[in-house]
Parts: C-alpha cells; sequence; structure tokens
C-alpha cells in the first residue's frame, strides 16, 4: 500500500453536491453512469492524486455523516472571502496549536475542515 486515493463522500444529491464541491475549488474528474440508475462523480483539487467521489450508493454510509476530511490551505482569511461571496455559509476560526481551522458544510450536513498554520 502508498497512497489514499479516492474518499468517497455520501449526498443525498449528486449534482447538488457537485456544485459545492467546485465551489471549494474541486474540478471534476469523471462524470459518468457505472451502474443501474448510479452515476460516478469523482472531483480533485488541480494536481492533487487523491480524489474524492459523492456516493448515494452505500446504505450504512449516511448523507451528512463525514468528519474530519481536512484540506490544507494557506489563507484562511482569503478563503472566507471567496467562499462567503460564492454563498456558501462558513463556521468561526478556531485556533489551535497546531494551526487554524475553519469548519465548512456541504448541502448534506458533512464537514469539510480548512487548515492552515
Amino acid at each position: 500500500m502508498k497512497a489514499i486515493e479516492v474518499i468517497s463522500i455520501p449526498v443525498t444529491d449528486q449534482t447538488r453536491a457537485k456544485e459545492f464541491y467546485q465551489k471549494l475549488g474541486f474540478e471534476i474528474l469523471v462524470e459518468a453512469p457505472f451502474g443501474p440508475n448510479q452515476q460516478w462523480v469523482q472531483l480533485a483539487f488541480p494536481g492533487s492524486a487523491v480524489s474524492i467521489t459523492l456516493v448515494n450508493w452505500f446504505p450504512e454510509m449516511a448523507a451528512g455523516s463525514i468528519r474530519g476530511l481536512v484540506i490544507r490551505t494557506d489563507d484562511i482569511d482569503a478563503d472566507i472571502r471567496e467562499l462567503t461571496a460564492k454563498g456558501i455559509k462558513v463556521g468561526e476560526i478556531d485556533h489551535t496549536p497546531w494551526g487554524k481551522f475553519l469548519n465548512v458544510k456541504d448541502p448534506d450536513g458533512n464537514t469539510v475542515s480548512l487548515h492552515t498554520d
């Protein structure tokens, strides 16, 4: 084993979730049917080896249950301005000994944390 490749994010509406993650800066890698009434939607940050897929076919993965997905950023204050301008509600910055964290929730309530030193 050598790397994390894909992280599944459980959602109810793939189109709505895709639009949200694109506002965060993700780009579509693959969007294609892969089974009866199933769509594979895979996104990543430009140049990243790790991607996410928006899933709605795992009954044991409830939409909105993701916590702890951390996205590295260089300028959390600029991110707040940019995301707010795009209509995305952001939380308060949490100052910790290991950096600043900012929680953002997708339309289903999955929590993504932005992190900077």
